[in-house]
């Protein structure tokens, strides 16, 4: 495959050119000259696209994914830093299930008012406390 310029790389990703040249200014990906005014791309740089893409559905930041690039453009992801974020996303679920199930409580619960339900007291004592997180289960395969 032969070089790309900026608006096939656009239309072949579906990322915006403003992005493009945002990304080749945060050092994420590189131009290899232009045509015209146009920047142009290797072929590798759709790789590289999806990988931003992917670390970014996953919460990296922009400075970490950078840094899951060597400085031509391959791929160097560490596994602690994989790891490590599959760490924070269990414990995110964690967090969204209790709030879904709290929430899921309150809308059915028989109590006069959410107030005088022990469940949503209980919740908003978390909350408060900023630890609207539930433990870990253990022993539950």
């Amino acid at each position: 495959m032969k070089s790309m310029d900026i608006a096939e790389v656009a239309r072949r990703s579906g990322t915006p050119a403003s992005t493009l040249r945002f990304y080749e200014e945060k050092g994420l990906i590189t131009s290899i000259g232009r045509r015209g005014l146009r920047r142009l791309f290797a072929p590798g740089v759709m790789q590289q696209l999806a990988l931003i893409a992917l670390g970014r559905a996953a919460g990296f930041s922009l400075e970490e994914i950078a840094a899951m690039f060597a400085p031509d453009g391959k791929p160097r992801i560490r596994r602690d830093q994989l790891t490590a974020k599959a760490d924070d996303l269990d414990r995110m679920i964690r967090k969204l299930t209790a709030m879904r199930d709290g929430l899921r409580h309150a809308a059915v619960c028989p109590a006069p008012s959410h107030m005088e339900c022990p469940t949503f007291q209980r919740m908003l004592r978390l909350a408060g406390a900023g630890r609207l997180t539930p433990p870990v289960r253990r022993g539950r395969g």
